[in-house]
């Protein structure tokens, strides 16, 4: 879109230790000592500076020919901020979408999004029985070790060994808000199952009727009391729908129905293997483990509301992983990230968007409760309403999607005014580029005069 509307070039780069772009031959944790934020951002420069495009080696395009534009999406988003505050005679301008330029390392903010913009009585189901199922795997109030074992069992997860590997399969329906998109080809469908699923006052998996008198003792053991007949019996239909759910769109994805390998983060072999050929998890494990963190926990909410996932999920257990794969014992230095700006990150011709319902929203300088500031066209400040979530803005129409009929009334007009202002903003950015560069001509020419 901006390529085509400034007669330019887009180049899509990767980055080291991702899809091809290894330098090493395996990620051992000796050879992931080159994979850093600091560096990668140092790879991209100087490809900026020293690059040859193949059939356009007659033509100037360096950086002091012609204006570079870096434009990303969450970790890219900040990645593109990044560049352009670090290497300003490198990159003219960026835009920064979802871009997660503060580092955290309780990111128990993740699922506040979710608590604001699930479908009505999504998340208030998910915190009480939330908090049903906390009471009964740390066994509070009358829950028993038998009715820790029968709620395991009633999820199918019954071989699971530890209670917060549990806790956390549970969580999956509400952590998928992020995965919902105005763009047919990227939207999946498991946030809005999850949330009907919770919703509906009627059964909607005819296979966990015979659970019922199983779940309504539960509910007892939760902490659900006799003289609560009324909301009991409609936890009961939202309890069943939820373990119908997670039998059906989360258990049924282990491809060999062992559950402990599929979701036990102790001992799991997949933290062993070190072959470049295993897509981007180890990589970006590395990166979440030495510098960015957002380790997405239940036990880090304020004790004034009810969490959506399990206190189980704590730091310990979500920095898991790090011990695990590269014994990794300390927290992440987020430091090395957040001393460029963190949540007051701003350059000039940098530009920051967001979208209001995006569960990253949290470690942006949109993040709810800092001060709003204004959108200039040199440091545009940019929020997409409508529900927007995770760059949004990056997405268009592909051609499959017009001939189905989507292009009347896609993008949606949130997005569409969002790309509009951007358009406007570069094509702003690249004339005073031109007329930044004349004018340094003119100097030179006076000065040799």
């Amino acid at each position: 879109m901006f390529a085509e509307a400034t007669h330019g070039l887009g180049l899509v780069l990767e980055h080291r230790y991702y899809g091809t772009s290894f330098p090493v031959a395996n990620v051992s944790i000796p050879n992931l000592r080159f994979l850093s934020t600091e560096q990668a951002l140092a790879d991209t420069a100087f490809f900026a500076e020293h690059v040859a495009f193949p059939d356009l080696e007659h033509e100037e395009l360096g950086p002091t020919d012609v204006p570079w534009i870096a434009f990303g999406g969450s970790y890219a988003g900040a990645f593109a901020a990044f560049l352009r505050k670090l290497y300003p005679d490198v990159f003219w301008g960026a835009i920064s979408s979802s871009g997660v330029t503060q580092a955290i390392v309780d990111y128990w903010e993740y699922y506040e999004a979710a608590r604001r913009y699930a479908p009505a009585d999504c998340a208030d189901v998910t915190a009480t029985l939330t908090e049903i199922v906390d009471n009964i795997l740390t066994l509070r109030g009358p829950a028993t070790e038998t009715d820790r074992r029968a709620l395991k069992s009633a999820f199918g997860l019954e071989a699971l060994t530890h209670d917060d590997d549990f806790a956390s399969v549970l969580s999956s329906g509400i952590s998928q808000l992020q995965g919902q998109n105005w763009d047919p080809a990227l939207d999946r469908s498991s946030f809005g199952l999850y949330c009907g699923s919770l919703r509906s006052d009627g059964l909607l998996f005819a296979s966990t009727r015979h659970l019922e008198g199983t779940v309504r003792r539960l509910l007892h053991a939760g902490g659900v009391s006799d003289d609560e007949s009324q909301i009991a019996d409609g936890l009961t239909v939202k309890l069943l729908n939820f373990i119908g759910y997670v039998r059906q769109d989360v258990k049924s994805a282990c491809p060999d129905g062992h559950v402990e390998k599929c979701f036990a983060v102790r001992g799991n072999e997949r933290w062993q293997r070190t072959d470049l050929d295993q897509g981007m998890e180890r990589s970006w494990f590395w990166q979440v483990c030495t510098e960015w963190g957002y380790f997405q926990t239940g036990s880090g909410v304020p004790a004034a509301q009810k969490p959506l996932v399990s206190c189980l999920i704590d730091l310990n257990y979500t920095s898991l992983p790090c011990r695990e794969a590269f014994n990794i014992t300390t927290l992440p230095d987020v430091e090395r990230i957040n001393k460029h700006g963190g949540y007051g990150f701003s350059y000039p011709r940098l530009a920051i968007v967001d979208g209001e319902a995006d569960p990253w929203r949290a470690a942006t300088p949109h993040r709810i409760g800092l001060p709003v500031r204004q959108s200039t066209t040199e440091e545009p400040f940019l929020l997409m309403g409508g529900g927007a979530v995770h760059h949004w803005d990056e997405n268009g129409i592909s051609g499959k999607d017009a001939r189905e009929g989507y292009g009347e009334s896609l993008p949606p007009s949130e997005v569409r005014r969002v790309q509009e202002a951007e358009l406007a903003f570069v094509k702003a950015w690249v004339d005073a580029w031109s007329e930044a560069k004349t004018a340094k001509e003119d100097e030179s020419l006076s000065l040799e005069l």
